[in-house]
């Protein structure tokens, strides 16, 4: 080698990888062409970290990667948030005004699987995304837990609405004049209606919360599991109120064929219940084994 060849200087204390803890590929540093002045991806990934260097005999050290979560904008969430909100209040609505034009061909276990599957398909498609609410329930409920931030509160609730809108005035277009079985009034007393809305919002919550907030639970299954839970939920009270649980659902279905009959209870059980299952399940769930240090985060369906 030519001694005046110039040799980069090493930094003074570097991160050998027979440094326990320390990472394997660190001292990078770009100071030439497009990147210089640029925030380096290797600084925001934690790739490659060596939890502990014991070199046993026929052991591998364990060694972990992990990328940090995409910064999606809150435009896109809210897109999506509208998106799948619209496919949710079609896909339901739709199938009642079916149901009311063909003297109940699609029964009741016809409507309890197509709002199920709705919410499940909507859940595994946009929920890494915006983290699928769909529900204002759902948004208020996490923000007051702390799990989603009560500045985005009003931005999804507005997408939501928007979308029950737009869904129910196309669907009056298309089915006109037979809407009128796509809003969900009460069939008996107010009171059983507001407790069973209050119940079935309570048990939707409960495992909602479960699936989106515990580092426990199987995240993968949260849209089989809270689809199955909208399908038990319209089964239990779907002849009574309709199976609302959102207030979506029954506020943009009720503007357009201009049927407020009993509206408060849609507005108001959906997110008491709501409350009390998101709080409940945090009071119930385990202690988290890990100390961490970060503030708890929002995963609300891998978002």
């Amino acid at each position: 080698m030519d001694n005046n060849e110039e040799v980069p200087s090493a930094p003074s204390t570097p991160a050998t990888p027979g440094t326990p803890g320390a990472p394997l590929f660190g001292g990078f540093k770009g100071e030439r062409g497009g990147w210089h002045g640029r925030k380096s991806f290797l600084k925001s990934c934690k790739c490659f970290c060596v939890e502990e260097w014991a070199m046993e005999e026929g052991r591998l050290p364990p060694v972990s990667c992990s990328l940090p979560p995409p910064n999606v904008s809150l435009a896109r969430k809210v897109g999506a948030e509208f998106i799948g909100t619209l496919v949710l209040i079609f896909a339901g609505t739709a199938t009642a005004i079916v149901n009311q034009k063909t003297q109940g061909s699609e029964t009741l276990l016809g409507l309890a699987g197509s709002t199920g599957l709705a919410v499940m398909i909507v859940i595994l498609s946009t929920g890494h995304i915006s983290g699928a609410h769909l529900n204002p329930s759902v948004t208020i409920a996490f923000a007051a837990l702390k799990h989603f931030p009560w500045k985005h509160v009003p931005v999804y609730i507005g997408a939501q609405v928007l979308a029950s809108l737009c869904a129910a005035f196309a669907l009056k277009g298309i089915f006109h004049p037979t809407m009128g079985g796509g809003v969900t009034v009460p069939s008996g007393g107010y009171v059983q209606a507001f407790a069973l809305e209050f119940i079935i919002s309570f048990n939707l919550m409960f495992v909602v919360t479960a699936v989106a907030t515990d580092t426990r639970a199987v995240g993968e299954l949260a849209g089989i599991a809270v689809g199955a839970t909208v399908m038990l939920n319209i089964l239990i009270a779907g002849e009574t109120t309709g199976g609302s649980m959102n207030p979506v659902r029954t506020l943009g279905p009720a503007i357009a064929a201009n049927n407020y009959k009993a509206i408060w209870i849609y507005l108001t059980a959906p997110i008491l219940g709501a409350l009390c299952g998101a709080g409940t399940y945090t009071a119930v769930k385990l202690p988290e084994e890990e100390n961490s240090e970060k503030p708890t985060t929002t995963r609300s369906f891998r978002m």
